[in-house]
């Protein structure tokens, strides 16, 4: 079969999808709009996933530190660690778990209302697994990505794949030059001249 005749993958209609956009790029400004999105929507539970298992580590210790109650599954942790954590997760003694793509498949967790992409994946049919996590059963659910100017070839990469665009979540507006370009954007005002 060409790729041109592959169906898009798809995504439970029942996910409301949205990105949020980090305008500097910067990791403890990635960490601000994540705790700001846990804090502004009603987030019952929720998986946070990370493209590394070191930043799953930074980012639980982060959390914890900010008052979160937070659990961290990656595959370097030992079997006894990971099953602790999600049987926490799972009885609702812990209301975030971070995670590295581990999580993302063959898991079952049951009702969870928000997956929130800390980093956008890799590969965009990572993106699917992740937000698959969410919506099941018929409940609806949330799925939150994080972006910054340095994601857009995976962005549309990932919106090719579901053969959808995804929106920006209604309180941001994602500056055009992100659009242009996959250097960070610069934090004086652009120019009005020429493009290079």
């Amino acid at each position: 079969m060409s790729e041109a005749s592959t169906k898009p993958a798809t995504t439970a209609k029942t996910i409301t999808q949205r990105f949020r956009f980090c305008p500097n790029g910067e990791e403890w400004a990635k960490r601000e709009i994540l705790r700001d999105l846990i804090k502004e929507y009603p987030v019952k539970n929720a998986i946070i996933f990370c493209n590394r298992k070191r930043d799953v580590a930074i980012l639980h210790k982060s959390l914890v530190k900010h008052g979160f109650n937070a659990v961290a599954l990656h595959g370097d942790l030992e079997q006894s660690a990971r099953t602790a954590a999600l049987d926490k997760f799972r009885k609702g003694e812990a209301a975030l778990l971070i995670a590295s793509d581990v999580a993302a498949r063959g898991l079952d967790i049951p009702d969870v209302s928000h997956v929130l992409n800390f980093d956008v994946p890799f590969h965009a049919d990572d993106y699917v697994h992740r937000i698959g996590r969410t919506g099941r059963a018929g409940k609806s659910g949330v799925a939150y990505t994080i972006v910054t100017s340095a994601d857009h070839k995976a962005v549309a990469a990932i919106e090719k794949l579901i053969g959808t665009t995804i929106p920006p979540a209604p309180d941001m507006v994602a500056p055009a030059a992100a659009e242009s370009t996959d250097e960070p954007a610069p934090r004086r005002e652009p120019s009005r001249g020429r493009s290079r």
